[in-house]
Formats: structure tokens, sequence, C-alpha cells
């Protein structure tokens, strides 16, 4: 049976367990986050995209990684202090996860199985980003650097389509 979007789950900053199916016909934007990186401030950018969105149907699902150069080493409180503290973060955050190699998350897999890069079925590093249209197909990937406000259009062509 082929995966899709909809049947992961994944724990959130809090320790509940969250399934991808609550987001069902929403636009959702997939992102690796960490506090000490030089795109942390992306934070802004994409709390700011929720908010101008939200109401029509995005979602932002941030997943805390310390995968890449050691840039996310704290726990879930201090992830979660940081985040609300810093930025206003209002959007979904999830406990730290792997997103490559073999502890890799089901949902990290799933994803750059689907939007490969030139850097092939892996995440490059933090602030890597997959937007996933309402019916659960990952279709865009952005890199580390493209800033969150010049994913605008992309996010209100999806939007766009019910």
């Amino acid at each position: 049976m082929k995966h899709n979007f909809y049947q992961f789950k994944a724990k959130s900053l809090q320790g509940k367990e969250i399934s991808m199916e609550e987001y069902r016909g929403k636009v959702v934007l997939v992102v690796n986050t960490a506090s000490k990186c030089g795109f942390t401030p992306q934070y802004e950018g994409l709390e700011a995209l929720y908010r101008k969105y939200k109401d029509d149907g995005l979602e932002i699902l941030g997943f805390p990684c310390n995968q890449f150069g050691n840039q996310e080493p704290g726990d879930e409180t201090s992830i979660a202090e940081g985040c609300l503290v810093n930025y206003g973060v209002t959007f979904k955050m999830f406990s730290k996860v792997d997103v490559n190699g073999e502890s890799a998350h089901p949902l990290f897999k799933y994803l750059t199985g689907e939007l490969g890069s030139i850097f092939g079925r892996k995440v490059k590093w933090n602030f890597t980003k997959f937007l996933i249209d309402r019916h659960g197909k990952p279709v865009k990937r952005f890199a580390p650097v493209t800033k969150p406000e010049s994913m605008d259009d992309s996010i209100k062509k999806l939007l766009a389509h019910r």
C-alpha cells in the first residue's frame, strides 16, 4: 500500500500523539527547525505566514531536529520557551526528531522520498520546508535558504484549490 501524509503520527512538544489526519483538507507546511541556527529567524516569517493564512486553511508543523551542527541541543521545554519567547510561535511544534538516516521519523522518510532534491533523499539542513496540498500530496520542497515570505505565492495557489 502506498503511504500518504494522513497515515503518519507525531508527538507534540507537550508529548501528545497527533495524527496528520487532523490536517486533512488543509494546506500543510512541514519544517524541520532549530533554535541555534543561522536560519532560526525564519520562525518569524513562518509565524507571519501562519497568521496571514491560517483562517484560509494553512497549517505549519515545526519539527525540531538536532542533526545539523548540534543546533537544537535543548529539551522540549527549552525548545517551547525559545519558540514562544523569542518568536511568538503559535503554529504547532512537535517533539524533537531525526530527519535523516536510520532513525529518521517516518514522516520525513516519506516526504524526502516523495520530494527528493539535488541532495537525494535527505534533508540538507535546518529549515527545509515541505508543502503539502489539501489532499495530502507533497507538492513542493523549499531549501533552508528560502525565506518563508517568498513561499507566499505557492501557498496562496494551493489554498485557492479546494
